[in-house]
């Protein structure tokens, strides 16, 4: 098996992890080689959890930071292997977040005397239902391994910090009538029209703003699909509208569900999925410190990420990593190499004190 090189420059080991194929469920291969590389180096603790990999320094340090970043990609798409050109790595994953991941993997091998003690956690199944995501799993498993006093995640943020991220609920909101013949449609209740003031109270509603931490939080409310309907001759007697809201992290999954059980009162709700938000925790001294040497104004984290894992078990943290996240999971999908030496070159200095 051909050894992963940890002391390659970012952009030539971004190159190569984007050429190891680890879709989501097939990170095996590409977890292996991390594993193995990792184990090298003498300063590292290494534990592996099915496909997830963990290192940890142990020296003693006043705090602990974490530095995660996910190994998975959504499905090829035509875009493997990767090709170079212009400063550009171009490639399956290499936005999200091949590039991001090679930062982190450098920082385990090369930082042996760090001024805070460090976990890095590289793990699978990000990109697919939340009960696989190798994160979630440790919170459950090992969460003392993801302990620490703040956490980086290396999603694409265009070496920008964005603090915490938004909370997620879908919800369904059903209407019911009665089916009849559509030639004799007052002999039933069409369920469809009666959807239409389920849409009109979407329309009027007026979405927060929320400061937290001196970021504000938009927050947003959109049907995102409907279903109904059983012929082309038949009046409906069922309606569904599916209803995403994105909630800022100060509201709890319990608040958001009441806030939206409200706002859709007289009517059959059901919540199909749920993550919570996570809080930003600039406030805290490893934040504070690590904003100082990143520099530039944080921005919110308008999405939900893998923060809020951290957030459920007390640890702030943000977003940070090269790539613009508006290449994520596209074909032409890329990463400046500039941007890779870039975070790593701000987070070597956060973990070291030295320019």
């Amino acid at each position: 098996m051909t050894k992963l090189d940890l002391t390659a420059s970012g952009p030539d080991l971004t190159e190569a992890l984007v050429n190891i194929s680890s879709v989501s469920g097939t990170e095996e291969k590409l977890a292996d080689k991390v594993e193995k590389a990792l184990s090298a180096y003498g300063h590292l603790k290494v534990f592996r959890h099915g496909n997830t990999v963990v290192a940890r320094t142990d020296l003693g340090r006043a705090e602990r930071v974490v530095i995660a970043g996910h190994l998975d990609t959504v499905p090829l798409n035509d875009n493997l292997p990767a090709r170079r050109a212009d400063g550009l790595i171009h490639g399956l994953g290499a936005c999200d977040m091949k590039g991001g991941v090679a930062v982190a993997l450098r920082l385990a091998a090369g930082l042996d005397e760090p001024n805070r003690d460090v976990t890095y956690v590289f793990y699978d199944c990000e990109e697919i239902e939340a009960e696989r995501n190798g994160l979630f799993k440790l919170t459950r498993s090992n969460p003392e391994l993801l302990e620490g006093v703040f956490a980086v995640v290396m999603e694409p943020s265009n070496a920008v910090v964005e603090a915490g991220c938004q909370g997620t609920m879908r919800i369904e909101v059903t209407t019911r009538g009665e089916r009849a013949h559509s030639a004799r449609s007052w002999m039933g209740s069409n369920a469809i029209h009666a959807a239409g003031e389920v849409l009109a109270r979407l329309a009027a509603y007026v979405p927060r703003r929320v400061p937290i931490d001196g970021l504000e939080y938009r927050e947003g409310l959109n049907a995102v699909a409907i279903t109904g309907g059983v012929a082309g001759n038949v009046v409906p007697d069922l309606c569904t509208v599916t209803i995403n809201y994105r909630f800022a992290p100060s509201r709890s999954e319990a608040e958001a569900e009441a806030h939206l059980r409200e706002v859709f009162e007289g009517y059959d709700v059901v919540v199909t999925d749920s993550a919570p938000g996570g809080l930003p925790g600039l406030e805290r001294p490893a934040a504070a410190a690590f904003l100082q040497v990143v520099g530039g104004e944080p921005q919110p984290k308008f999405g939900w990420t893998d923060v809020a894992r951290f957030t459920l078990l007390g640890v702030p943290a943000v977003n940070y990593g090269p790539g613009d996240p508006l290449y994520a999971h596209k074909q032409d999908e890329f990463v400046p190499e500039a941007e890779i030496e870039l975070c790593e070159q701000r987070l070597r200095s956060w973990l070291t004190g030295r320019a």
